[in-house]
């Protein structure tokens, strides 16, 4: 399991903010190139994003789905990214100082990504990672800043 951590100089609302969005979500996650549709009922559970991952012409419809949602503090989804396969995402945030601390954790679970062997894996996810959490405060500090919910 790849597992990043980063300070913000944010609330883990501004962070769960974010997260809400569903039209956001191409903002912060790396590989997703566009959003398609976003579930009215997002984020609760069960609901789904509809997004393209890849660049075109190379781009393939997928989804992904909120399997818990629990503001400020934990989500957990369920990205699709076939045919590379599933994965559990986890982002957890934590008040700290004047900011605080988001921890994002990912593993394969279905599909060919999941039968490749961690030490193999894991140092991809958490480069790209590391880059989705970049990204996620850029949005999350900013929004907070401007004022913006």
């Amino acid at each position: 399991m790849s597992v990043n951590v980063r300070a913000m100089t944010c609330s883990p609302r501004a962070v769960f903010d974010v997260l809400a969005d569903g039209w956001l979500y191409p903002g912060w996650v790396v590989g997703a190139s566009r959003m398609r549709d976003v579930d009215a009922s997002w984020p609760s559970e069960g609901s789904r994003l509809h997004h393209s991952v890849g660049v075109w012409p190379l781009l393939i419809d997928d989804e992904t789905v909120s399997v818990e949602w629990h503001p400020p503090h934990r989500a957990v989804v369920r990205a699709k990214g076939w045919p590379i396969g599933e994965a559990c995402v986890t982002v957890d945030a934590r008040p700290r100082d004047s900011g605080c601390v988001v921890r994002i954790q990912e593993e394969a679970v279905e599909g060919p990504g999941s039968w490749v062997p961690r030490f193999l894996t894991d140092p991809l996810l958490s480069v790209r990672n590391r880059e989705t959490l970049r990204r996620l405060a850029y949005l999350a500090e900013g929004r907070e800043q401007n004022g913006e919910r």
